[in-house]
């Protein structure tokens, strides 16, 4: 995991905007666009375009020109990648969670035990 930390920095620093996220679920129905993508929003073209390149050079989408016109499709191989991090750090943290519920169940019923030898039941 670690060989493609700065990946995975790249692709966090991608999903971190709220435009860029919201591109990339409109981009979840299928390819648009440039100028629909930024139909939505209340900014600049050279502002949006700037998202676009950020997505784009963190290999979440790709883009291709037609004419005049450029599309922006996801690129689901990345989406993996974070999908394998997420599951791991997930698989980690309930490993975590199970040993410290049976230290808190293995706490419990010695107190339980202790209770009973100093009560006499």
């Amino acid at each position: 995991m670690e060989n493609y930390s700065s990946e995975l920095d790249g692709l966090f620093q991608a999903l971190a905007d709220p435009t860029r996220r919201a591109v990339l679920a409109r981009l979840g129905h299928g390819s648009a666009s440039i100028s629909d993508l930024a139909e939505p929003f209340d900014m600049a073209l050279p502002s949006f375009m700037k998202h676009v390149r950020f997505l784009e050079e963190s290999g979440l989408i790709r883009t291709q020109k037609q004419g005049r016109v450029r599309t922006c499709t996801l690129e689901r191989a990345r989406f993996a990648m974070l999908e394998n991090w997420l599951s791991e750090q997930r698989a980690i943290w309930e490993a975590r969670t199970d040993r410290l519920e049976q230290l808190v169940l293995a706490k419990q019923e010695f107190l339980r035990h202790e209770q009973k030898q100093e009560t006499g039941r």
